[in-house]
């Protein structure tokens, strides 16, 4: 791959000249890092600023992160989604409190060895916030590199990416491999776009780029495409009582585990509600939504119920608006059904 060898020099003239300014970029530490990166995953930077911003207001060393209650995790992290990414920061700060006496380790191999952390995150840890010359190859990465050499591996596939992730280390310049690595991400994030034409007047490869010289940026990279989701359609019901609304927590393990939700089944009717031990007072169309997990689409609809009285299942909760404002998380697959549920609850709760 000549092309890689080429690259380092204006890819970093390119990088200092249009470089966004981005807070973990600003104040680069271990702790800073490590967040930006696990919050990035799945997550356009756009809308994680805030959350990074609020997240280190509370919890601004790796103690705080360790020793925070799980509720209180999970409700900093709401609307963020794929939760075990929080779960698996957690993890890894005690891991660092009680292995490493509260130190971020150093090494590419002690940081991968952190909960939830892979053979990318390690690298850009290692690189940006320690300066070891280790790559860092996740999906805008592995598109500039095909793009640039030409490569026609399957980026779905280990050894593509393990070619490629020897060929930048063949090739990293040694003096500034955080810089190198912020520079392919940010080429794959501003420039050599993933959907739509990418910006190749705007590359600082374009000279040597094999995919803009021979018109095959729209081809390159080959990726085997993705089995279709499976739809399942679901009956989300909103029950209110004196001014709250009930909510019940899913299962420790599997899909959104531990959250807080409105009580919801598949293509559930109104009997389901006798089922749970509910008089229903008045009914209404509560709305529809639907959520794209990895796997599966939920399409939702919704019944907004007024209930008789108090009575829950066991384990449920009664919630009024500020608790839902600030106490239970809820993930984004129900977020078509806060405004009702902020619009019938009241704020009267103390916590």
């Amino acid at each position: 791959m000549k092309e890689l060898e080429i690259l380092p020099i204006p890819l970093i003239q390119w990088y200092h000249e249009n470089a966004r300014v981005l807070p973990w970029r600003s104040d680069p530490t271990p702790y800073h890092v490590w967040l930006s990166e696990i919050m990035l995953q799945q997550t356009r930077v756009a809308a994680v600023l805030d959350y990074y911003r609020r997240f280190l207001e509370e919890l601004p060393t790796v103690a705080d992160l360790a020793a925070v209650e799980e509720e209180r995790l999970m409700k900093l992290w709401q609307g963020l989604g794929y939760y075990n990414r929080a779960r698996n920061l957690q993890k890894a700060a005690r891991q660092v409190m009680e292995t490493y006496g509260g130190v971020f380790p150093g090494t590419y191999e002690e940081i991968l060895s952190l909960a939830g952390v892979g053979d990318y995150t390690a690298g850009a840890i290692a690189s940006i916030a320690f300066g070891v010359p280790v790559p860092a190859v996740d999906g805008n990465v592995l598109r500039v590199v095909c793009r640039i050499t030409g490569d026609e591996g399957d980026i779905t596939r280990p050894d593509t990416k393990n070619r490629i992730r020897k060929a930048l280390l063949d090739t990293m310049p040694k003096a500034f491999p955080g810089d190198y690595n912020q520079a392919l991400m940010e080429l794959g994030a501003t420039v050599c776009l993933p959907n739509g034409a990418p910006l190749c007047e705007k590359c600082p490869a374009r000279a040597f780029c094999v995919a803009r010289i021979t018109e095959q940026t729209g081809r390159l990279p080959v990726k085997a495409p993705k089995k279709a989701r499976r739809v399942e359609k679901r009956t989300v019901f909103l029950i209110f009582h004196e001014g709250k609304v009930a909510l019940r927590q899913r299962p420790k393990k599997g899909l959104l585990a531990g959250l807080w939700e409105y009580p919801n089944e598949p293509e559930a009717d109104v009997g389901q509600l006798a089922e749970w031990g509910i008089t229903p007072l008045c009914l209404d169309h509560g709305g529809t939504g639907k959520h794209i997990f990895t796997h599966i689409e939920w399409h939702m609809s919704a019944l907004a119920v007024e209930a008789a009285d108090g009575h829950l299942p066991d384990g449920w909760v009664w919630a009024d608006r500020r608790a839902l404002q600030e106490r239970y998380a809820l993930p984004n697959a129900f977020q078509s059904f806060m405004g009702l549920a902020l619009d019938r609850t009241e704020e009267t709760s103390e916590f």
